[in-house]
């Protein structure tokens, strides 16, 4: 997700800043003069945190000779999963209808005429959890109430502004010390001065480690293991500075 820009002048000039959630900002709306050479760096840092949120996807499949009948008993083995949602305490904010199809359904294996199938109706819910140890006992209800489709899950955080600030900070840190580096490593500079500012975030992004892959057996009576890990927040800067003497 792009942020907006914002470029840094002189005390003389003034500070240009575009508001606003845009997905994308480009800095050519104020052009800065350098007299000295400039050098531009993209940066990324990642903070990683415990994930407070997990999301999963639920729904049903259901095929039927005409497309009313297979309408109708989507609806009735999807009422059944969306009251079960519902029982389990979670509030219905949390719960999001994310796609509802109904497609005709052919077999082609045979070189004669396709043979039809039936109609397969299909509805699908986005479900937000924020009891890490429910998950995979949610998902075990959900089946057991019907569903025949699940997705996730997806962890996240509710709040990524701490995390973001965090990543921030350090990769805005970490740009101005390799700048300084190379302009010290050159003939006759010192220091840089900030020119501009561009930033990116990726919120709640998986990491693959391998203390979170899991690899269990289902015991009888026992939920779907799930291990949440922790999640990482990516902001990545591109800076450009003009070196100074």
């Amino acid at each position: 997700m792009r942020k907006p820009v914002f470029l840094f002048a002189a005390p003389a000039m003034a500070v240009a800043a575009l508001s606003g959630g845009t997905i994308s900002a480009h800095a050519a709306e104020v052009q800065m003069q350098a007299s000295g050479p400039v050098v531009e760096l993209g940066v990324s840092e990642t903070v990683l945190a415990d994930p407070d949120m997990a999301t999963v996807g639920a729904g049903v499949t259901t095929r039927a000779p005409t497309a009313s009948q297979a309408m109708q008993e989507n609806a009735r083995k999807m009422t059944a999963v969306v009251e079960r949602i519902a029982a389990l305490g979670i509030p219905d904010d949390r719960i999001q209808t994310t796609g509802i199809s109904l497609n005709p359904r052919y077999d082609y294996r045979n070189d004669d005429v396709p043979q039809f199938l039936g109609y397969d109706a299909t509805n699908n819910v986005r479900i937000e959890l924020r009891d890490m140890e429910r998950v995979g006992a949610v998902l075990d209800a959900l089946v057991e109430a019907g569903a025949t489709n699940l997705s996730g899950p997806d962890f996240g955080l509710i709040d990524p502004k701490s995390a973001q600030a965090q990543a921030r900070r350090a990769a805005f840190q970490r740009g101005m010390t390799q700048a300084t580096e190379l302009a010290r490593m050159a003939v006759s500079y010192t220091g840089v001065r900030l020119l501009s500012v561009e930033e990116a975030v990726s919120e709640n992004r998986p990491m693959q480690r391998d203390m979170i892959v899991v690899t269990a057996s289902r015991r009888e009576g026992a939920s779907s293991p799930v291990k949440p890990g922790q999640v990482g927040t990516v902001v990545m800067l591109t800076l450009k500075y003009e070196m100074t003497r």
